[in-house]
């Protein structure tokens, strides 16, 4: 599963794996299982493993594809990449020699720029002396709320050249942030039906935070009930850094 998307801070998406489990508040109103189901629903055969139940939900067991390793390896033109949309590709159920063999492909294909997001920073920093960290390959977590800052201080630990962090969805006040060594700090509202509140003073915190240290900031979304309900103007600026 690969092609455009409408994520304002890259340009395709490419799942050579999906599926997930919850492990953090970030997770409780997931796009990607909302979609999954949708896509079962529809007759996907990448969407039919039903995964663990209680964590899972229906149609979203984690499922390598390999025919999808290679298919960066066609695109000619040169893409920003968002790896694994529909996954996290350190989850426990991704097999390490799989990992390997999709930072194989990142590696061989470096007329793209591939970003890597993770909820599960323990295990990328325990595979990350093992794999192949070209600058086009650029690695981030995901932090929802202060209780997993810790994140930061695992992702310090892997020598990529541009390392990023997703604050999306914010759902509290992150208070200080260490930004050493983070080079690029994307930040959103959480969006859909139960989409929580976000607060501007928790947005503005980050952004000043960012100015001070030189990081890139980009600001993808109030959020809502829809993506663009609340519009992506802070202080009447679009905010749309990336690292240089």
């Amino acid at each position: 599963m690969a092609g455009p998307t409408s994520i304002e801070w890259t340009e395709v998406t490419w799942n050579p794996v999906t599926g997930c489990d919850r492990v953090s508040p970030g997770c409780d109103n997931c796009y990607a299982l909302a979609l999954a189901k949708r896509l079962k629903a529809m007759g996907s055969p990448r969407y039919q493993n039903d995964g663990h139940p209680r964590t899972s939900g229906p149609g979203f067991g984690v499922t390598c594809h390999e025919d999808l390793l290679e298919v960066p390896l066609r695109w000619r033109r040169p893409r920003l990449v968002f790896v694994n949309s529909m996954s996290d590709l350190f989850h426990p159920g991704v097999p390490d020699a799989f990992i390997s063999r999709v930072f194989d492909t990142m590696k061989a294909a470096d007329q793209h720029t591939f970003q890597i997001l993770t909820k599960r920073p323990q295990r990328l920093v325990a595979m990350a002396e093992s794999l192949p960290w070209p600058s086009n390959i650029w690695m981030g977590v995901s932090v929802e709320n202060a209780s997993y800052k810790f994140r930061i201080d695992q992702l310090r630990k892997v020598p990529a050249k541009v390392r990023f962090l997703s604050v999306e969805p914010l759902i509290e006040d992150l208070g200080e942030i260490d930004l050493t060594g983070i080079h690029w700090v994307i930040v959103g509202g959480e969006s859909g039906p139960r989409a929580r509140p976000l607060k501007e003073e928790w947005v503005k915190s980050i952004r000043d935070q960012c100015v001070e240290a030189g990081v890139a900031f980009f600001f993808k979304q109030w959020g809502g009930r829809t993506p663009k309900a609340g519009g992506r103007e802070l202080d009447g600026e679009y905010w749309d850094e990336m690292p240089g």
